[in-house]
């Protein structure tokens, strides 16, 4: 059965039953991509989260069977404390949609339905054309497209959102491919880049030494005119921050070459194919 729920004051309470909020809800995998930090999405992309009833940031009533005749109506004095509301359609789909103060309209406004009215002192709740976040039980993912909009519902899903911390960063500016102008350091460094630490590190972790010697050939290939590689020490020497993101996005290999007109590219996001 659909219904809508809302969390209010630490509950779950029901709104309306036997309605939904959203039509045309389906699972459509071609247009996922598991959750980057870095990643940009294209307009009709979502970013998803698999095997989430297993996250320690999934909420508990995901995990369980969905039964509306276990909630109460919300009281109206608990209107003003909604953090969002989520609707259960179709069996298997759970759309939520955060609220914001600026969801709650106050006016006067024009009723246009079976007849006419002049509406005063009521409050309107508006609703987005698309879900913040959808959940699909029967698939056991999660998908969204902007994690900081979502934090507050899944509490814990930013520390997919990681940064290198301090410790993380003068460890990568440590390596030994790296000579560090001695006026660039840790406070340096850009959040967008310390995201960027983050990935390479475990990147690094998976290579040996010739993939790390083959890496630096290819990032020197690349960005000659940009960073200044010392062949002798094979040290790169990194003095700004762009610097550092010319490097980082050399270690992920974003750098590729046109098949036909072989022209020289920087790959804005990628995803890996199956």
């Amino acid at each position: 059965m659909d219904c809508i729920i809302a969390k209010a004051s630490r509950k779950y309470w029901k709104l309306l039953s036997d309605e939904k909020l959203y039509e045309n809800i389906s699972y459509d995998n071609s247009n996922y991509v598991e959750y980057s930090s870095v990643h940009n999405l294209d307009e009709e992309c979502w970013f998803k989260i698999e095997n989430f009833s297993s996250q320690n940031f999934c909420p508990e009533i995901l995990k369980i069977e969905f039964d509306s005749k276990e909630y109460n109506s919300i009281p109206r004095d608990k209107f003003n404390s909604i953090k969002y509301i989520l609707s259960i359609q179709d069996e298997n789909i759970y759309c939520f949609q955060k609220t914001p103060k600026s969801s709650y309209l106050r006016k006067k406004f024009i009723s246009i339905g079976d007849s006419i009215a002049l509406e005063e002192n009521k409050t309107v709740f508006t609703i987005n054309n698309i879900p913040d976040a959808i959940y699909f039980k029967d698939k056991d993912v999660l998908i969204f497209r902007n994690i900081a909009t979502i934090s507050s519902v899944f509490r814990g899903i930013d520390q997919l959102y990681r940064e290198a911390t301090n410790e993380d960063v003068d460890n990568f500016l440590s390596n030994n491919f790296i000579n560090k102008d001695g006026s660039f350091s840790t406070e340096n460094v850009s959040k967008p880049n310390r995201k960027r630490i983050a990935m390479v590190i475990d990147t690094l972790s998976k290579l040996d030494n010739d993939s790390k010697n083959k890496i630096l050939n290819y990032i020197n290939e690349y960005c000659g005119d940009n960073l200044n590689f010392n062949k002798e020490t094979q040290k790169f020497n990194i003095s700004t921050d762009n610097e550092l993101k010319i490097l980082l996005y050399g270690i992920e290999q974003r750098f590729y070459t046109t098949p036909i007109g072989n022209e020289k590219r920087l790959a804005n996001s990628i995803i890996k194919l199956e």
